[in-house]
């Protein structure tokens, strides 16, 4: 069974930073493409950014150029450095994993952008 769990969400001023973290309790994390998504309230999820085993990556039009996906297969961890966040940003962030057809969620961590 799949899990992933996050961490590194919180509150913070606009145009300040935050690294979130996604470890994974998968046996063969390398081939799953994983992801990022957001949900603000009373908004529908959408998608931030993904990146594949392999390092090619994906990102929202409204995050290019702030926020930088990555992961580390040994530590089977993926990683969304945020930089110059704006109060937009603020939703509850989720993890995700897709492999065949399993499509696994974490659950979420809240990032606040506020001053």
């Amino acid at each position: 069974q799949v899990q992933l769990v996050e961490s590194g969400g919180g509150l913070v001023q606009p145009g300040g930073s935050l690294r979130l973290s996604c470890a994974a309790s998968i046996s063969v994390f390398a081939l799953y493409v994983t992801g990022w998504y957001r949900q603000a309230p009373g908004e529908q999820r959408e998608l931030v950014a993904t990146i594949t085993s392999g390092g090619t990556t994906n990102y929202a039009e409204s995050v290019k150029g702030r926020f930088t996906i990555s992961r580390d297969n040994a530590k089977k961890t993926v990683y969304l450095q945020m930089n110059s966040l704006k109060p937009e940003d603020t939703a509850v962030y989720y993890c995700n994993a897709k492999f065949a057809s399993v499509d696994a969620w974490g659950q979420g961590t809240q990032v606040t952008v506020s001053s």
